[in-house]
């Protein structure tokens, strides 16, 4: 049972869980400033601002950073790992959104013809622009900075 204990109250995964809390909890009011409507369902969904992917992976690069120096492997891998992660959230992911609303363009175009093809919608919003991406990566950076200057 120590180990649960070591491994919850360790900031490599606490600045990385509060990245992405505090990521997903942004994503509420940005989107109500946006859709001027509350939408609480945003707190779970993927896509939209900011990256809750970036903000993750960029907390536990700038925690390995400090704890265990940017020379170290982990910090090696936990940059590398974070570069992977913000392309795909602002390339792959983005694209796939991209591919979802032509996808339900022509479902839909389809069905004012009166063909049904499919009631399923795709998602839409799965990526992010790349701006989203760096708000992420701020947003990171900010809970490893509370995690080490705050609380450490």
């Amino acid at each position: 049972m120590d180990w649960l204990i070591e491994m919850i109250t360790s900031p490599f995964y606490l600045a990385p869980f509060t990245g992405w809390f505090v990521a997903q909890a942004l994503k509420i009011p940005f989107s109500a400033i946006v859709q001027k409507k509350i939408d609480w369902k945003k707190f779970f969904s993927p896509g939209g601002m900011p990256s809750s992917h970036t903000s993750m992976v960029v907390a536990l690069t700038m925690m390995i950073a400090f704890q265990k120096g940017t020379g170290s492997a982990e910090f090696a891998i936990s940059a590398t790992f974070a570069a992977i992660v913000m392309y795909d959230a602002a390339g792959v992911r983005r694209e796939t959104g991209r591919q979802g609303k032509v996808i339900n363009e022509i479902i839909g175009s389809f069905i004012m013809e009166g063909r049904p093809i499919s009631d399923l919608e795709m998602k839409e919003i799965v990526g992010h622009t790349p701006f989203e991406v760096f708000i992420g990566a701020v947003v990171g950076i900010l809970c490893a900075l509370f995690w080490v200057f705050v609380l450490g």
